[in-house]
């Protein structure tokens, strides 16, 4: 998928490995290839050499051809690969919004809208998915029936580090083991990612915008997501975890009438754009209507009708 910028330039993504996941997706052979690549037992031992010390020499081809700026990170020895890529930026650089109403971005990403039907079925790339088959429980799947799900995705220039949007009641965390594949659009065309990657959640009883599914999707060459709390107390721009090396997608749900996305966020996913967003940057606000109507969503100025 495209991506755009808040001011609404478009954003070219990585065209080489575009064309690799392509290869691999596309074809017959490169399906057969998926099968041993997106087992996690591979993951695992993919994981376990980029901790190595001798992953750390591919940290400088990395940096210079994906163009990243360590400006704005803590200054830092890396003993390996994956301590470059769970690399913390430095303190201020994602000050959150602290304004009760506003909703912020959990991670750096390239952001989606997707409204979740009265059945509680949503469309990601021509592919149905159902809140039940997401979550693996028809009871929770039930609570977002007519809500929207964001849909954070990170590639491997972004942070990925990802944070609590406001301040509540954290449950613990349930795991859905699967497989690993790459979480990349293109991927989605092919496979339904979001029912068969591995991926954790949790539900935020939260201050402002009531009970926030929070989940994280694992991907091709991502073995670890290390999620810091159980159940717990947090507060608002507190960090909740971070993903080890590959692309990675964040994901939440709200319920029915509870927020309104800003207009061009949800304009770029009509146009078939992601947004690209900033940890601890406005992305919408907390609905006029307190979720008490059963006006929706496709009613709302900011939601747009998607």
């Amino acid at each position: 998928m495209k991506a755009k910028d808040r001011a609404g330039n478009i954003v070219h993504g990585n065209e080489g490995q575009e064309k690799v996941i392509r290869a691999l997706y596309g074809s017959a052979f490169g399906r057969a290839a998926l099968k041993v690549l997106t087992a996690p037992a591979v993951s695992k031992f993919g994981g376990e050499f980029l901790d190595s010390s001798v992953s750390r020499l591919f940290i400088k081809p990395f940096v210079k051809k994906s163009g990243i700026s360590l400006d704005s990170y803590e200054d830092e020895v890396y003993e390996s690969y994956n301590q470059f890529f769970t690399r913390r930026i430095k303190e201020g650089e994602r000050a959150f919004i602290q304004t009760p109403e506003i909703l912020t971005a959990p991670c750096d990403s390239k952001l989606s809208v997707q409204q979740i039907t009265k059945t509680g079925t949503f469309s990601i790339k021509n592919t149905a998915y159902t809140m039940e088959s997401l979550l693996r429980s028809k009871t929770l799947a039930e609570k977002y029936a007519g809500g929207i799900l964001l849909i954070f995705r990170l590639t491997v220039d972004d942070y990925h580090h990802f944070a609590y949007i406001d301040g509540g009641e954290k449950t613990k965390n349930y795991r859905i083991p699967g497989v690993l594949h790459t979480v990349n659009p293109i991927a989605g065309e092919i496979y339904p990612i979001y029912k068969e990657n591995s991926r954790e959640f949790s539900v935020l009883k939260s201050r402002n915008f009531g009970r926030v599914l929070m989940m994280e999707v694992g991907a091709l060459m991502v073995g670890r997501i290390v999620n810091h709390h159980e159940a717990h107390e947090v507060k608002r721009g507190m960090e909740k975890g971070f993903f080890e090396f590959g692309g990675s997608t964040v994901i939440l749900a709200f319920e029915k009438g509870r927020v309104e996305m800003d207009e061009d966020i949800v304009r770029n996913t009509e146009e078939g754009f992601e947004t690209v967003v900033k940890q601890g940057e406005r992305i919408g606000r907390k609905s006029r209507l307190g979720g008490r109507t059963d006006r929706g969503y496709t009613d709302c100025r900011f939601c747009g009708k998607i």
